[in-house]
């Protein structure tokens, strides 16, 4: 049949033991980046015109500010889940440990920077530029 024992067949177990933790999260932040996205692009599509000035005032909105942060947080989350599993799937000589650490700097230096940009706009919206 297959390797492992009873019990850890029946808890859903590999050999890594953390089950099906990681394919959880690639499907609850696919669910959420599907919900935001389109949240997102109505959004845009309903705003009255696209120049800075709009923009800028929509986004200091606390009902739009923190679903954009959400939407920072799960994409970029989901992108070096996706990542991962590339990474672990097709490197397997010693730059994989070295790929990892760049990818999770990379991720979390550029939302870091997302989330930096929204909350400076959010909270700066009423002061002169």
């Amino acid at each position: 049949m297959g390797n492992g024992t009873s019990i850890g067949k029946v808890r859903g177990l590999g050999s890594a033991h953390e089950g099906a933790h990681h394919w959880w999260h690639q499907r609850l932040t696919a669910g959420a980046n599907l919900i935001l996205t389109l949240w997102f692009v109505l959004s845009i599509a309903l705003l009255p015109a696209y120049d800075f000035e709009t923009a800028r005032h929509w986004i200091a909105q606390t009902q739009v500010a923190v679903p954009l942060i959400l939407l920072v947080l799960t994409t970029f989350y989901h992108f070096r889940l996706g990542l991962q599993v590339v990474i672990e799937d097709y490197q397997h000589d010693e730059t994989h440990i070295v790929l990892m650490v760049l990818l999770n700097f990379f991720t979390l230096a550029a939302g870091t920077t997302a989330i930096f940009s929204i909350l400076k706009i959010a909270f700066t919206a009423g002061a002169a530029l």
